[in-house]
């Protein structure tokens, strides 16, 4: 079912991380992604549609609240794949592959129709790249 209620919709992801300079490398040199803000406490990268906001988790309450230092101590980003979608799935996995930057799954067609290729970003966030339906 679709929902119609007129207005777009877009994504931002926020991603606790554990080193900013670290993350905000990765993304802009790994991925394309360019930055749009950088303070000391967060930065705003975007690609096309999708904008990726990074915080550091040193700057999350150890215990009080959803969100802690300590719940992010276990294995962050566990149970989540997060997908981003290209135009050009050889030309972006060539990419990935000239940045260094070491695959979790190379790219291969899924029984499901589509190209993808696997990484994880500095902090182990699960990252499935995929080329668009």
């Amino acid at each position: 079912m679709t929902i119609t209620t007129g207005m777009d919709m877009g994504l931002r992801l926020e991603l606790f991380v554990s080193g900013m300079d670290a993350s905000i490398d990765f993304y802009r040199g790994v991925l394309g992604f360019e930055l749009m803000r950088r303070e000391s406490d967060y930065a705003s990268l975007r690609s096309g549609g999708v904008t990726v906001g990074l915080g550091p988790i040193a700057k999350l309450p150890l215990e009080d609240g959803y969100v802690t230092r300590s719940r992010l101590a276990e294995d962050r980003g566990a149970g989540v794949e997060i997908v981003f979608e290209v135009d050009d799935i050889a030309a972006y996995r060539d990419r990935v592959g000239a940045s260094g930057h070491p695959l979790l799954d190379d790219l291969q067609l899924r029984p499901w129709g589509l190209t993808d290729f696997r990484i994880a970003d500095p902090d182990g966030y699960y990252l499935r790249i995929t080329s668009r339906d």
